[in-house]
């Protein structure tokens, strides 16, 4: 199952989501940035698909610049090379499933063990 979690372009610190001022989303070309970053990608019309030891990062792509990416990540991995593009461009990123911001400098704190709880969760397994 993936992990899914929002990119965010904003000169805004942003806490919560329900805070977000969308007066301060900056549009970029996430895809272009995404693409110079990883040496693998597999293209299928608007779809791309980064491939790298351990894990997956599926999104697709937009035609013009965006203030936020929406990525389905696959294996801890992932979220910890998404992390190091983010503080490299200063980004920030929200995960869906847990409904939180996550914390770039202590990524644990609601990392891949949370989402795994939350999985469990919801397929029902104890």
């Amino acid at each position: 199952m993936s992990w899914e979690v929002v990119i965010f372009n904003s000169k805004q610190k942003i806490e919560t989501i329900e805070d977000i001022d969308e007066r301060q989303l900056a549009q970029i070309d996430f895809t272009e940035i995404l693409e110079n970053s990883f040496s693998e990608i597999i293209k299928n019309d608007n779809h791309r698909e980064i491939k790298g030891p351990g894990f997956s990062i599926d999104f697709f792509i937009d035609t013009e610049p965006v203030s936020n990416k929406i990525l389905s990540l696959y294996g801890e991995k992932g979220l910890f090379e998404i992390i190091k593009l983010s503080k490299k461009h200063g980004w920030q990123i929200f995960d869906i499933g847990l409904g939180e911001m996550v914390d770039l400098e202590n990524p644990k704190n609601n990392g891949f063990e949370n989402h795994r709880k939350y999985v469990e969760q919801i397929i029902g397994k104890k």
